[in-house]
């Protein structure tokens, strides 16, 4: 017995340390995923009900994500959706968060503004069954060393429009007008949001061996001596990507003045060195590239509440024409077509994804199974909507990666799970540029995200404009409320065949 007692004596704390050595090195292992991460390194979803907003501090960690690992969407649109825990939950969780006075006067005024639109809603859009996404797996990553070691050196409320009404839009690139657009931030510095400091910007340009650029060639930013990447990007189709070092490097390190970068595809690697404060871009070139196929993942991320009936109608009606259109483009891209319909807490579903798909017409018809309803406060779950575009999609390698947001309601802030300005580097990391369309009544905190999302990603910032710019109901036009300068208008559907062309336009054949 005496034995007995001496072996658990023994083998327990043993047993003890091994379990806590395992639970240190998951704690250890985690913050270095990268491209290659897997299902542990991402966020716990969907994030609890009564979670605790997250804390204010940013995470300067780099994003875990999986790279664009699919090679076809020759399938029918898969659908994935998180519920939303249905009216009576969300309005007992939102009261968590504001007085219950203040929640039913945003709802009731929120019900008031929406009421003709609510009863056109259809109720077979709750009870619609859903079946698993198809997902391609990721490839696993050659063990060899990568990356290199580097050397130690107030608008006001929408009327309702004629669903077929013309919608016209604005666009700003606010990375070419830069200056401007810090102007703008400078403005507005005093709104609460997701800040990501990105005054100081370097443009890195990637050529193959005859001076063509490089699309989708993986890109890792380095500390000096230190092989952990502090932050992860990929090349667009033009062989560029803009490094915002304030963004990403901790405190303790922002000072860092030389950093590395280096660059790969298709097994071909080089580097290049970031000196802080220089006015060129960064020149890194590789080898002898391949002719690539034209490739276009597209992705309508679409905020479903009960404010948006309008724009989702004008979506569907001219989804045909902006498709015909694009098949159309030079080259003739090989287009996979996604879609990300979100609401928030406390309605039907929060998200509900469609993976990607090559039959326009099967996209046509989960489009068009999107009805506007819910809502209540004016937040929506967007931060959850693009984790899911960013995370959930089977993105395709060698493809021009665009999203198109449509949405009227900045996220919610005051929530824990994804946030917005992680996933804006997570989409950077796999080469996603965000299109933020601002529709009828975004306030000035939307307009301030939306503008973030793009730039960080060379997007571009478009919001709908009318003949009146405080009156939406006076139908289309070229005015708008937001603090832009020097845009130009067209109808939306043209403008993102516009968007699309311009950004297929830099590959080579």
């Amino acid at each position: 017995m005496k034995t007995t007692l001496s072996l658990r004596r023994a083998v327990l704390p043993t047993l003890a340390a091994a379990l806590f050595l395992a639970a240190c090195a998951a704690a250890f292992d985690e913050p270095l995923a990268h491209a290659a991460g897997g299902p542990a390194t991402r966020d716990l979803w969907p994030p609890a009900w009564q979670d605790d907003p997250q804390d204010a501090a940013i995470d300067f960690s780099p994003p875990a994500f999986d790279p664009p690992s699919a090679t076809h969407c020759q399938r029918l649109p898969g659908t994935r959706e998180v519920p939303g825990g249905g009216r009576e939950q969300g309005a007992a969780m939102r009261r968590g968060h504001e007085s219950e006075a203040a929640h039913e006067s945003l709802a009731s005024k929120r019900k008031e503004m929406h009421a003709d639109r609510a009863e056109a809603s259809s109720a077979a859009d709750e009870s619609r069954a859903v079946g698993p996404v198809a997902k391609s797996a990721a490839p696993a990553f050659a063990p060899s060393p990568w990356p290199p070691q580097p050397s130690p050196v107030p608008v006001p409320v929408p009327a309702p429009r004629p669903a077929r009404e013309t919608v016209t839009a604005g666009m700003v690139d606010d990375n070419a007008d830069f200056a401007e657009y810090l102007n703008y931030r400078q403005r507005r510095s005093g709104l609460p949001v997701r800040e990501r400091d990105v005054g100081e910007r370097y443009l890195l340009e990637v050529t193959d061996v005859k001076g063509r650029p490089v699309h989708d060639a993986e890109v890792a930013v380095q500390r000096p001596g230190v092989a952990q990447p502090v932050m992860w990007a990929r090349t667009d189709t033009g062989g560029r990507v803009w490094l915002h070092p304030r963004a990403f490097l901790a405190p303790g390190v922002a000072e860092e003045r030389t950093l590395g970068v280096a660059v790969r595809k298709n097994g071909v690697q080089s580097r290049g060195l970031l000196q802080r404060g220089q006015a060129a871009s960064v020149q890194v070139r590789l080898g002898a590239m391949p002719a690539m196929p034209t490739r276009l993942d597209l992705v309508f991320m679409v905020d479903a509440t009960g404010s948006m009936g309008d724009e989702i109608a004008k979506l569907k009606n001219s989804m045909r024409a902006m498709a015909d259109q694009i098949a159309q483009l030079p080259g003739q891209p090989d287009v996979c077509y996604g879609l990300v319909a979100y609401r928030d807490r406390g309605d039907a579903f929060v998200t509900r994804t469609h993976d990607f798909t090559h039959d326009l017409g099967a996209f046509q018809h989960v489009l068009s199974q999107v009805q506007a309803d819910g809502g209540g406060d004016t937040p929506e779950a967007l931060n959850e909507a693009l984790h899911e575009v960013v995370h959930g999609m089977s993105w395709r390698r060698q493809a021009a990666r665009m999203v198109v947001m449509v949405a009227d309601a900045p996220p919610h802030l005051d929530y824990g799970g994804p946030q917005y300005d992680r996933d804006m580097q997570a989409a950077l990391s796999k080469g996603i540029k965000l299109f933020a369309v601002g529709a009828s009544g975004l306030d000035p905190l939307g307009e301030y995200v939306f503008r973030q999302l793009a730039q960080y990603t060379a997007g571009r910032f478009v919001f709908l404009t009318y003949r009146d710019a405080v009156n939406p109901g006076s139908g289309p036009g070229a005015q708008t409320a937001h603090e832009v300068k020097q845009y130009s208008v067209q109808t939306l559907d043209r403008l993102v065949v516009r968007l699309v062309g311009d950004e297929l336009a830099r590959l080579k054949g």
